[in-house]
This record gives C-alpha cells, structure tokens and sequence, in this order.
C-alpha cells in the first residue's frame, strides 16, 4: 500500500498567499503576506511535502517569484514541489538549484512532449510532477485543458501518461476542473479509475476538497497524494485535523 500524504498548497501572486477563482487573475482573493510563516504553520502541524504555484511567474515567465521560493524553502527546510508556467530548461534547473524537491509541469507537457520528455532523461523523472488538468466530456474522455484552462488540448489524459510512462513517470497532480476551487468535492470516481489502471504512477488529487469528508471520500482510491489549498486558508479545518483524518478516520 502506498503511503499517501496530505499536501498543503499555496498559490504565489508578488509574495502574497492568493486563490483565484477557476484560475481567473481577475478574481483574486489575498489571504497572507507571508508565506514562509503560512508554510511553517503547516509543517509545525505534520505536513511533510508542500505544494508551490508561483502565478506571477505564470503570467510572465520575466517575472518569476525563483528568489523568493529560494527563501522560503531555506527557511522552512521543507520538501516543495513548484510550479507556475513552467516552460524552459532553465526555468527547471532554477527550481532545482533554489530546493525544489519537484518542479510542476503542465501545459508545457502537452504542448512540447519532447522536449519535457527530455527533462525527464537529464534531471530524472522523480524531479517532476505532470500537473494535468482534465475536463471530462458527456462521453466520459478526460481531455486535458491547456493555457490556464482557457483552451482543450484535443490530447486524453490516457495518452499522455502512456506517452510519460516510456520515460519513467512517477508524479502525476491530476485536477477536475469542474471541481477546482469550488470546496464541492473532489471526483472520486476519476482517481480511483485512474490508479487501478495507472498502479506504477503516483497520484495527486487535486481540486474541491472543502471539508474532512471530502478527504474521508478519497481513502481507498489509490491517491498518493491530496492537495488541500482553499480549505485551509479559509479555516474550513487544519492540517493536523487532514491528516488524522486521512490516517484514522
């Protein structure tokens, strides 16, 4: 049995802990100037891997937050996995040097399977999680959504993994998007088929989780992982009471 962990994630826009609603800029809610305290919070409480999304540098790769994510991984000593618009080598081995564990990639693994592909030989695969988010049409495909969700890829969540797995895939973070940042629920239906089929790929649930049953709901679907971002800045409940759930409840 693999042993899953609960993943506190904050979202990065200039320093400031934000959520957007479904991934619009324009409906920005600010919780906290100060990460690294927001960080340390969560670890005092027990997590053990957190999650990074650096959206100013999503929004303009000119303006990664890299030097600030050095600071907070220092200050923490944690294990973070980054991302945000990831999409050069450079970008990748930036991360890395500053203390990522894991840098996050998305839509950079649709658009230029290759070249991440590529990354994945020089850096190792155990460096990157393939952030995928899906839509899931009247048929049941999970077709992956690109560009902050703004366009579908015509490319199935399926393919792409098989298409990974030739290169060693280990971490996959895998969102409904219907559910993203909704506290509906997460698609339990979705991991659980996806780990029976996918046994060797770790799995990040990710998306709607608003209350301990929806953690409850994900035992036994074979997630490695579930990130738990809004919930927790809004006091819906706290790490510590996640992660007894996820272990006893």
């Amino acid at each position: 049995m693999k042993k899953s962990i609960i993943i506190p994630a904050l979202d990065l826009i200039d320093g400031q802990v934000v959520r957007l609603h479904q991934g619009d800029y324009a409906k920005q809610t600010t919780y906290s100037d100060n990460p690294i305290e927001q960080f340390a919070s969560y670890l005092k409480q027990g997590a053990e891997q957190l999650h990074l999304v650096d959206l100013t540098g999503a929004k303009d790769p000119k303006k990664r937050q890299t030097k600030l994510i050095g600071e907070i991984i220092n200050a923490t000593q944690c294990k973070i996995q980054v991302g945000g618009g990831i999409r050069s080598e450079q970008d990748v081995a930036d991360l890395l040097a500053v203390g990522a564990n894991r840098v996050v990639i998305g839509s950079t693994a649709v658009k230029n399977p290759e070249m991440v592909k590529g990354w994945f030989e020089k850096y190792g695969a155990e460096k990157f999680v393939l952030a995928l988010d899906v839509n899931i049409d009247a048929k049941g495909e999970k077709i992956i959504a690109i560009s902050g969700w703004q366009e579908a890829s015509g490319v199935s969540l399926e393919a792409l993994i098989d298409d990974f797995q030739g290169v060693g895939l280990q971490h996959v973070l895998c969102t409904d998007i219907s559910r993203d940042g909704t506290l509906a629920g997460s698609n339990v239906d979705l991991y659980r088929e996806i780990c029976t089929k996918y046994v060797a790929v770790n799995f990040q649930s990710s998306g709607g989780i608003g209350s301990l049953d929806d953690i409850q709901a994900l035992k036994g679907t074979g997630v490695a992982g579930v990130i738990v971002g809004r919930a927790l800045l809004e006091g819906k409940f706290n790490v510590a009471e996640a992660i007894e759930c996820w272990q006893n409840g």
